[in-house]
């Protein structure tokens, strides 16, 4: 068999939690400010972002949304995101992170299926978050910054827990985000703190962090690059972050300019941005030296459009949500163009046919399986997609087809999965027509995935229509219908009328035939 292993050494596999591990970074500058809120300015030093993880958590343990218990958390990025994370982690309790974007079906989805008992939101969100919140096990809607009639988060401070629960490192499972996998609907992905700290470890081994530099944090919390890349990672390395509860280029722009970033993390449309937007050339970026994409594939011709603008090293990284997220990333000194760079430590790879499982040796294109203490510990509720994407090896499947040089240097070249990259979010087609199966005036459905440059790729949906009528007024009411049930990204760019969607005898829709038509 080829293995593909690091070419660093491995990292100590720690008996630690992640908020201590959070807690180990934090204590060796106490005193410097680690979060910054982009819209007000207002920051939270090492020192104040511990004694509040440590008094939520208290208040969480009193209340009895402690140990054993779910909460969810559906807010924008801002410092309170990193001390409801860390409170409820530090209590021994599991967070589940929800996408803001989300409609109130989407929501109440994810609450049900988690077992949430608490939801935490800001009041912009309030309606979505109680509309989602009917009927589930939520017991209780408390408001960041408060709302009326609800309870605020400062209400649920009380004193301090001085140590971590107790719980499993290796088993219990402390974060819940929501992956549609390889393939089919959202599904709950269960990562351990073992999972989430090891990570943590493997990605300081790859990723130079210097001690108290600033970066810009606009990659969602919610989803698994922001969560343990962005936020875990780099505040356990003694960086700031400056929060941004959305992405806009000015506004970007504006805090490179102001904190002298010297490293972003990124996903390729925001690289398309500088790469090409005018609006560059009015702020002072020069101190930028390292812009990293990953969430989704970045051509080798825009990475070099964009280094070549800011005469900075453009590099990518490479994982998923089971694997919490990182497994090969770019170093600064050997990247190479198209690659998403080398192993992690602690970390196994192979490249196997797809029809035969046989492992193919170096240079030869296959299904990229990995195996390592960063995999999930598998999906909620479902070991049947658990079985299907880890075998009884241990191997993570990932559905994607790549390629390893003789550098070791991994290259993704196409997806075996079905899932569609939207500016880096998951889009499984099955969801899409699912919906789409419940739109007045539609008999049949597929979904594919187109590529877009700013995008990367969006969703294009081909419907059977019911009563005959293929107007563009009908395209219309189907894309209307499908924003009342679906978070943007997920909503088609466009719909197509087609005769019939074509499918295999045993009923599975042959996409490939779609793009062609």
């Amino acid at each position: 068999m080829t293995l593909i292993t690091s070419p660093l050494a491995d990292v100590p596999v720690r008996d630690i939690s992640i908020t201590d591990c959070l807690f180990e970074g934090l204590a060796d500058a106490p005193d410097r400010v680690v979060l910054i809120d982009g819209p007000s300015g207002r920051s939270l030093t090492g020192a104040a972002l511990m004694a509040q993880v440590r008094s939520l958590a208290g208040g969480l343990t009193e209340r009895g949304f402690g140990a054993g218990q779910v909460v969810a958390l559906m807010a924008p990025n801002m410092p309170e995101y990193a001390v409801v994370f860390h409170a409820v982690a530090y209590a021994g309790g599991t967070i589940t992170t929800l996408n803001p974007t989300y409609t109130a079906p989407e929501i109440r989805h994810q609450l049900t299926d988690a077992g949430a008992s608490l939801l935490v939101t800001i009041a912009d969100f309030l309606p979505q978050a109680l509309a989602g919140a009917e009927g589930t096990g939520v017991r209780q809607v408390v408001v960041i910054g408060g709302a009326e009639g609800h309870a605020a988060l400062d209400d649920l401070m009380s004193a301090p827990l001085t140590a971590q629960v107790p719980v499993d490192l290796e088993r219990h499972i402390v974060v819940l985000p929501y992956s549609s996998g390889t393939t089919g609907l959202p599904k709950g992905v269960m990562l351990s703190h073992r999972n989430l700290v090891v990570n943590v470890d493997q990605a300081r081994a790859v990723i130079r962090v210097v001690p108290a530099e600033v970066t810009v944090a606009f990659l969602p919390f919610f989803h698994i690059y922001g969560m343990n890349v962005l936020m875990n990672m780099h505040l356990v390395a003694g960086a700031a972050l400056v929060t941004m509860p959305r992405f806009d280029l000015a506004g970007f722009l504006g805090h490179v300019q102001r904190h002298k970033v010297r490293m972003v993390m990124a996903v390729p449309p925001v690289v398309l941005a500088m790469a090409k937007h005018p609006m560059v050339a009015d702020y002072d970026v020069s101190s930028l030296e390292i812009l990293v994409s990953a969430a989704a594939p970045l051509g080798a011709e825009l990475s070099d459009a964009c280094a070549g603008r800011l005469n900075a090293r453009t590099i990518q990284g490479y994982g998923m949500t089971e694997l919490s997220p990182i497994s090969h990333f770019s170093n600064e000194e050997h990247a190479k163009p198209g690659a998403v760079g080398i192993t992690v430590p602690n970390t196994q790879c192979k490249v196997v046919d797809p029809q035969t499982g046989k492992a193919l040796p170096i240079g030869e294109e296959g299904e990229l399986c990995i195996r390592g203490p960063q995999v999930m510990q598998g999906y909620l509720n479902n070991p049947e997609a658990t079985a299907r994407t880890i075998d009884a090896e241990g191997w993570l499947h990932t559905g994607d087809i790549a390629a390893f040089d003789a550098d070791g240097q991994l290259f993704i070249r196409d997806r075996l999965k079905e899932l569609i990259k939207v500016k880096g979010f998951q889009v499984a087609p099955a969801e899409v027509e699912a919906v789409l199966q419940t739109c007045p005036g539609v008999l049949d459905a597929a979904v594919i995935g187109e590529a877009d440059e700013a995008a990367g790729e969006v969703p294009v949906a081909f419907v059977v229509s019911q009563d005959g009528v293929k107007d563009e007024a009908r395209a219309q009411q189907i894309i209307a219908f499908l924003r009342g049930h679906l978070a943007t990204y997920k909503v088609p760019s466009r719909v197509e009328f087609i005769e019939a969607v074509p499918k295999s005898a045993s009923g599975k829709i042959l996409r490939r035939m779609l793009r062609k038509t």
